[in-house]
């Protein structure tokens, strides 16, 4: 074969170039990296510059490494060490950056450090200018949340339950220790108000170990056995009370946090490709969206929706300075406080309750209770005399009203009614089994908001809203957590992980734009 014939292209590595071509040049008109940079040029950036001391050497321009770290995550390039060799190798970069280069420590201070306390503010003015645009609507929102691993040991549990069981047992424990000094003391004890031992603290510990010393160390007839559980107490009672106090401090409520980041809650994830759901610690995200694009996040420590719903809407209103007009959720969030807290501030609800699909038919139970068709929401209830007709025809009357506080401290009532006499009825076993006349439950208030919110959710509108909920807010969390694989934070601290998925959700809305 006769090689000289082949044809290639000229290849010269020592070429110049007679007009060296500019990077803007080499940058395609449509590429995502031009919406970035038009956006944050349009920002007012005041806040961000106001981060900045006005001593020392001068600092990169915050506006430049704005640019370069919403790219970075919309180029799926998390680490400052990764962004800072993209700034020295990608030509998007080098564009952006104007060929400077920041070295990683400073890249990884401008985001733990600047942003932290303005990013929100940047956020919303993006939104805004997708708004201006008609890319979004802030009128209606569609919310729910997720959870997503923290970067803590899924193994460094604190349990609050352990920490209260492990107080009584040093409770119970002094309190034996007590009996038994009592027990073998030559003289009564002259104090008239002996130590009560439900609660313990510092200077109970310290005082009722004092006393049994004295009474010990002086009488023949204590035992070895005795005097080393004492010398244990005094040793050890009272720093392990400090430090259980100081576990309740950082658990503020909640039933776990986890020793490597204590702001995130051991939290039940759904099950993997191995059918494994763990508890692991991890943050309860929650997102408004519209058109599939994030309009609002917060960051929760609880493990359930239905206590996010108000601060996630206060936070919306502090951030936007209004509420949106209407609210599209599932069951999650169905609940008597958020229904009276959306009805206080005018926004129409598609919230589901917990048994509207169970209603329609929707979602059927595994398993058929024996009673189900005897269920209080099965019997007719006539709202004109406030009382309720049992399966037999008998009317169940009002009898008393009961007060209860949920766990986030709202004031419920409800009405209790009573069958007549279920003695001898036909009926009593499959209607309801317990001893007496047969007692149900309804909260009148809550009821109320049920028929508004059926009758909101089987509107046409409804329908349609009921499915674009799941076609509208879940892909957002699709693609945030699959497509660009972010399911599991790379920061510790509720600040610090509400600023890196802050930047995951801006740079999902510019590549959603530049799409």
């Amino acid at each position: 074969m006769n090689y000289m014939s082949i044809k290639f292209k000229d290849y010269n590595q020592q070429q110049n170039w007679l007009f060296p071509p500019s990077i803007e040049e080499l940058i395609p008109e449509n590429h995502p990296v031009r919406v970035v940079n038009g956006i944050i040029e349009q920002l007012d950036l005041r806040l961000l510059i106001e981060e900045y001391s006005k001593d020392g050497k001068p600092s990169f321009h915050p506006k430049m490494m704005l640019k370069v770290m919403v790219y970075a995550y919309m180029d799926n390039t998390y680490s400052s060490r990764k962004i800072e060799k993209a700034m020295r190798e990608n030509i998007n970069f080098m564009w952006l950056s104007a060929q400077q280069v920041a070295d990683h420590n400073t890249i990884a201070r401008f985001r733990s450090k600047k942003l932290k306390t303005i990013f929100k503010d940047i956020f919303k003015q993006v939104v805004l200018l997708l708004a201006e645009e008609g890319l979004v609507s802030l009128k209606e929102v569609f919310t729910d949340g997720t959870k997503i691993e923290s970067i803590a040991g899924r193994y460094t549990f604190v349990w609050g339950n352990a920490i209260k069981t492990r107080k009584e047992k040093m409770a119970e424990q002094l309190e034996q220790m007590w009996n038994y000094a009592q027990s073998i003391a030559e003289e009564e004890d002259s104090d008239p108000t002996p130590p009560e031992f439900k609660t313990i603290d510092r200077d109970k510990i310290e005082k009722t170990a004092k006393k049994i010393e004295e009474i010990i160390s002086k009488n023949p007839q204590a035992s070895t056995k005795a005097k080393a559980k004492l010398r244990y107490i005094q040793k050890n009672f009272s720093q392990n009370l400090d430090k259980y106090e100081e576990q309740e401090k950082l658990l503020d409520g909640r039933g776990s946090y986890s020793k490597t980041d204590p702001d995130a809650t051991f939290m039940r994830m759904k099950d993997d490709h191995m059918q494994n759901g763990q508890l692991k610690p991890a943050y309860n995200v929650q997102v408004s969206s519209q058109s599939q694009f994030v309009i609002h996040y917060t960051l929760h420590q609880t493990t359930n929706d239905l206590n996010t719903l108000q601060p996630h809407l206060n936070t919306f209103e502090e951030l936007y300075q209004f509420l949106p007009e209407e609210l599209t959720a599932d069951a999650g969030y169905g609940s008597e406080e958020n229904y009276d807290f959306l009805e206080e501030k005018n926004i129409e609800t598609f919230v589901k309750y917990n048994t509207f699909d169970k209603e329609q038919g929707i979602l059927k139970s595994k398993r058929k209770k024996i009673n189900e068709d005897f269920h209080r929401d099965k019997l007719y209830y006539n709202e004109e005399k406030d009382q309720y007709i049992c399966p037999m025809g008998q009317p169940m009357n009002k009898i008393t009203n009961r007060n209860r506080k949920t766990k986030s401290g709202y004031a419920q009532t409800s009405s209790l009614y009573q069958a007549q006499n279920c003695n001898g009825c036909p009926l009593r076993g499959a209607c309801h089994k317990a001893q007496g006349n047969r007692i149900i439950e309804r909260n009148q208030n809550l009821e109320r908001h049920k028929e508004r919110v059926r009758e909101n959710l089987l509107s046409e509108i409804g329908e349609i809203k009921r499915k674009q909920r799941t076609a509208d807010v879940e892909p957002v969390f699709a693609h945030i957590k699959s497509n660009r694989n972010f399911k599991r934070f790379t920061h510790t601290g509720i600040e610090k992980v509400e600023l890196e998925f802050g930047l995951h959700a801006l740079a999902h809305n510019l590549r959603k734009k530049s799409a």
